[in-house]
């Protein structure tokens, strides 16, 4: 069966089970090695795409059910090749260590500040939940995250 995938505003063709994970479609026929299968139960948030606008673990997910939905990556997030205001900001503050969590913080904080520009640091380690990091304490991250918020509230993409 082939499938036809719109990935990053690109319609793409996939010659694959339908059952294949989403994770593995994006990395081994795409070549679009953000989202990272690092747990394959869905507890870890690196592999976070999103799917129609709504945050969507890519290993749980069968490349069959994202058919015809607008799949975008952390790769589709800057496709100008400049880094959004959370991969700035996440960079300034040095949060993060390893990068195997980064993708998936990446598109958890941004979708959690296009919901709501000006949140709380309560409400930042809210939306964080599903997202383990391992090497680095998460103040790092709700430090860059809150001052990617106050970035975007002055206008930047």
């Amino acid at each position: 069966m082939t499938l036809r995938l719109t990935i990053n505003g690109r319609e793409s063709l996939a010659p694959d089970d339908p059952m294949t994970p989403l994770v593995d479609l994006l990395r081994e026929r795409f070549h679009l090695t953000g989202a990272k299968p690092v747990c394959r139960e869905g507890f870890c948030g690196a592999c976070l795409v999103m799917i129609d606008g709504e945050p969507t673990l890519s290993c749980l997910t069968p490349g069959g059910l994202a058919e015809g939905r607008d799949i975008r990556t952390i790769e589709g997030l800057s496709p100008a090749g400049r880094l959004n205001p959370v991969q700035n900001a996440l960079e300034a503050h040095d949060a993060v260590q390893c990068g195997m969590c980064f993708p998936g913080m990446v598109m958890t904080l941004t979708h959690a500040l296009r919901r709501n520009a000006a949140p709380s640091r309560e409400e930042l380690r809210h939306a964080l939940t599903g997202n383990t990091c391992r090497c680095t304490g998460y103040e790092r991250i709700l430090d860059a995250a809150l001052s990617a918020a106050g970035a975007l509230q002055g206008g930047e993409p």
